[in-house]
């Protein structure tokens, strides 16, 4: 015969075994109860006093059905079953009492308070019994972890684990000295500096945080001191979106670099959020790009008239449609959002845009980014970021829009690579139209690299640690700025605000990060042993677990970035946003240099568009003298194969 499994039983089947269950407890919950008032079974013997019982009995099974109990899985009871069963506990008394009196059994006045009790505890600690037998086999089968945090986030994320498939929780660790040695929720608390134990003895590999307000300095901290046990780190999701319902305190995920390279936040001077958004027509190029989509979202919550979203990849703008139309839903917003499929460099297009919704403030954030895309594609990528430009701020300037800010990068300063370039360019257009007197207010925001956005290092980190590695670095020594893209796009925002045109607003991009550095603390957060490496041939599982190799610099990229030409920047309203006047040139003088450009484009004649990139005050200094593009490299190589057999047959 097969073991008695409850759990494989059909529902009908659980219930009914529930209630023979309780039926028994309420029995020697009463009998226990007369023991103890008249130390012998000699009650047994009148039927009256069995009948104020039954009548007990069935009004406690009535009122267990009817509060629902036995709906419940018992495996996922929590405490508030025990209201439930208070209830019954003093039903049961009050219908002894009454039966009682109706029987005339002369049951003592004490013995309804004392069965009271008796069923309180029984039919209470019955159940919490099951779910911890039925609990313990199914945790047998998870994975045991730690959560880092014994307060309110804490507790519900190990009610959380019980429920789930995936871990269970072992121990609480609680940076709080109150809390130490505590037993909260079954699990003993400890302090931080006996985790090593904690996993010597449980055999722990995973580490949860649940401390969604901690102070980013201190999640560093921590995060660096469990590293150093080879421990995977996971985390729960941020309090607000906990608090907007995005996430659930259950959905656990790594803990990434953004969590601990960002900065602690400043708060925002609510006017400059507002200034150019609240009930204004809002554009923003690049809608669905890293940038152009966190400004999107920023934009909605400040209450535009209509927000337009203007991008040239289909996906893409469907994905941020959607995003938003989403959030004015929940967040019951009024503003309305218009989806524009098209690219900057379409003038008839741009400007009926700007033209039929009357856009008051636009940011152009529409940009081909990513250098050695650019190196190899060079012809498109100045018309995209040089032409496109142009185009879009001659719309603006015509059409009367407000405020223009362009999104710039720190490689526009001293570029070694064409994408530099081009933003340099696009920055000396915006100068040149400010210069004008222009009735728009043109502004420029220049920043670094914002972790997580499309081609950055740390999404390619990740896709190759879970791969399994090589994780690459072009250089040992090559650093970065890196900025969040929710911090990114609110400090573009304020510095809109700021601008009286032509200004040139640099965002406080923190220290540079060296990015071996931030290779070897993305590999150890997974809790694996990471090694570095300067060829593919020296893979060696001896010494780690993933091997970080060094791959040397890619197409126009340098060992640092910079954000200023000059060295004269000013502070402004906001502590993290400097202004600074860098050189220009006369619009007259930009726009024949940019005809000639443009030419060179349309034509593919690259090198007339290097010479008028170096031409132009750039400061471009490219690493080689040649060119990575593509289709020129391909066109030189058929002209030379033409040239070598027009020679042999002349020869011949």
């Amino acid at each position: 015969m097969q073991n008695f499994d409850p759990v494989k039983l059909n529902r009908p089947s659980k219930i009914v075994l529930q209630l023979l269950c309780d039926v028994s407890l309420l029995t020697v919950s009463f009998v226990a109860t007369m023991l103890f008032k008249h130390e012998d079974l000699s009650f047994a013997e009148q039927p009256t006093i069995w009948g104020a019982f039954f009548v007990s009995a069935l009004t406690s099974i009535l009122t267990l059905w009817y509060l629902e109990i036995y709906l419940a899985v018992v495996r996922f009871v929590t405490g508030k079953i025990l209201i439930s069963v208070a209830k019954t506990a003093l039903l049961s008394a009050t219908s002894l009492y009454i039966a009682d009196m109706f029987f005339n059994s002369n049951i003592s006045r004490f013995v309804p308070v004392l069965f009271a009790v008796f069923v309180f505890f029984s039919l209470g600690g019955i159940r919490f019994a099951a779910r911890t037998y039925f609990r313990r086999g199914s945790q047998l089968l998870k994975k045991p972890v730690i959560v880092y945090g014994a307060g309110e986030a804490g507790i519900q994320l190990v009610n959380a684990l019980f429920h789930g498939t995936e871990f269970t929780p072992i121990a609480l660790v609680d940076d709080e000295l109150s809390l130490r040695g505590m037993n909260i929720g079954g699990l003993d608390v400890y302090s931080p500096d006996q985790i090593p134990t904690v996993v010597n003895e449980t055999g722990a590999k995973v580490v949860l945080l649940a401390m969604p307000t901690v102070r980013r300095g201190r999640r560093q901290e921590i995060v660096n001191s469990l590293t150093k046990l080879q421990l995977e780190i996971k985390t729960i999701p941020k309090m607000s979106d906990l608090i907007s319902g995005k996430a659930k305190i259950s959905e656990l995920r790594t803990v990434s670099v953004e969590d601990l390279l960002g900065r602690e936040p400043v708060a925002a001077i609510p006017e400059l959020l507002s200034e150019n958004i609240t009930g204004q027509v809002v554009m923003v190029t690049g809608a669905g790009g890293s940038i152009g989509s966190e400004l999107c979202r920023q934009v909605l919550n400040q209450a535009p008239l209509v927000l337009v979203l203007y991008e040239l990849s289909e996906l893409a703008l469907y994905t941020i449609e959607d995003e938003l139309r989403k959030i004015r839903t929940t967040l019951q917003y009024e503003t309305r959002i218009v989806p524009i499929l098209g690219s900057v460099q379409n003038r008839s297009l741009v400007e009926a845009v700007i033209g039929a919704y009357k856009a008051n403030t636009i940011y152009h954030a529409a940009a081909y980014k990513h250098v050695p895309l650019v190196e190899e594609n060079i012809a498109e990528g100045i018309r995209n970021n040089v032409h496109g430009t142009l185009t879009i701020s001659e719309a603006a300037q015509k059409h009367g829009v407000k405020n223009f800010i362009l999104i710039s990068t720190d490689k526009a300063v001293r570029p070694t690579n064409v994408m530099g370039a081009t933003k340099r360019i696009a920055e000396l257009i915006c100068q040149a139209h400010a210069n004008d007197q222009a009735s728009t207010i043109f502004s420029i925001v220049r920043f670094g690299n914002v972790l997580g956005s499309s081609g950055s290092v740390i999404p390619r980190f990740q896709a190759q640690i879970e791969a399994g590695g090589p994780v690459t670095v072009t250089h040992k020594d090559i650093t970065r700025y890196f900025m969040t893209i929710p911090e990114a796009a609110q400090l573009v925002l304020q510095a809109g605000a700021l601008g009286n045109g032509g200004d040139v607003f640099l965002l406080d991009m923190g220290k540079p990060v060296k990015i071996i550095e931030l290779a070897l603390s993305m590999v150890k957060l997974h809790g694996i042993a990471p090694y570095v490496i300067d060829h593919i041939d020296q893979i060696s599982p001896d010494k780690g677990d993933i091997p970080i190799c060094v791959t040397g610099l890619r197409k126009g990229e340098k060992l640092y970035e910079e954000l200023l030409i000059g060295n004269n920047p000013q502070p402004t309203r906001h502590p993290r946003i400097m202004a600074a006047t860098e050189v220009s040139i006369p619009s007259a003088a930009l726009m024949e240099m940019l005809d000639r450009l443009l030419y060179a484009c349309s034509t593919f004649d690259l090198s007339e568009i290097i010479a008028i990139l170096h031409e132009l005050p750039l400061d471009y200094a490219p690493q080689s003298t040649g060119t990575s593009d593509l289709l020129w490299n391909k066109k030189q190589d058929i002209e030379q194969s033409q040239d070598s057999s027009t020679e042999v047959g002349l020869r011949t």
